[in-house]
């Protein structure tokens, strides 16, 4: 039975070209990185002669692998079109304590914007109203969220702190119908409302690869 996210996994173009921006915009810290291969990772991951490099960061206790495959070549961009009620989006919530840094942040780095600007929700859901919500992409065009919560929501860890993101909430996965998922996600924390998507929370780590 699925209970916890231990880790989330993004595969990248190339890591040094990504890797400032998860550590200096996302305030994320390196732990590991080495490279990997063999016939277990090429079951793995589905992929012929996979040669993988995999750099892994924490924020706190929440752990993010940025994967690049060094072999074979030839691995398909996001598409530029991607949006978030495609099948395959994907995103990261990072925690602020201050939006409007955040976001200033963020613009000075030139990133991405999916959200027009940052967005506080409304009182018309009840159990999210005046949660912030900022979403962007990396340079890969992964999506990410920035998120802040009001004094009365989320966990009381995710009080006080500043424009640089101190802890994942949550990761969550777009799908077609989520009651056509009861043995995949049996036990998932949260509730569903609309506008809203089933959240998996990411909590502890598990071995490094390698």
């Amino acid at each position: 039975m699925i209970t916890q996210v231990y880790s989330v996994g993004l595969t990248v173009s190339s890591i040094e070209r990504v890797l400032v921006f998860y550590t200096d915009l996302l305030g994320m810290r390196r732990t590991h990185e080495g490279e990997v291969w063999g016939d277990g990772y090429e079951r793995l991951t589905g992929v012929f002669g996979a040669r993988l490099r995999v750099a892994t960061l924490h924020l706190d206790d929440a752990r993010v692998q940025l994967v690049q495959f060094v072999a074979p070549p030839g691995g398909r961009p996001i598409p530029l079109d991607s949006r978030s009620n495609d099948g395959w989006f994907q995103h990261i919530a990072l925690v602020v304590g201050d939006m409007d840094g955040a976001y200033a942040r963020a613009r000075a780095q030139h990133v991405q914007h999916v959200s027009t600007a940052p967005q506080t929700l409304p009182d018309t859901i009840p159990n999210a109203a005046g949660i912030q919500a900022f979403y962007f992409r990396d340079e890969d065009g992964h999506n990410l969220e920035f998120i802040a919560y009001p004094p009365d929501k989320g966990d009381p860890r995710w009080q006080g702190g500043g424009p640089v993101p101190f802890g994942i909430d949550h990761t969550a996965i777009a799908v077609a119908k989520y009651r056509a998922q009861p043995r995949l996600l049996p036990r998932c924390s949260g509730p569903i409302g609309r506008g809203r998507q089933r959240e998996l929370r990411h909590r502890a780590s598990p071995p490094e690869y390698g």
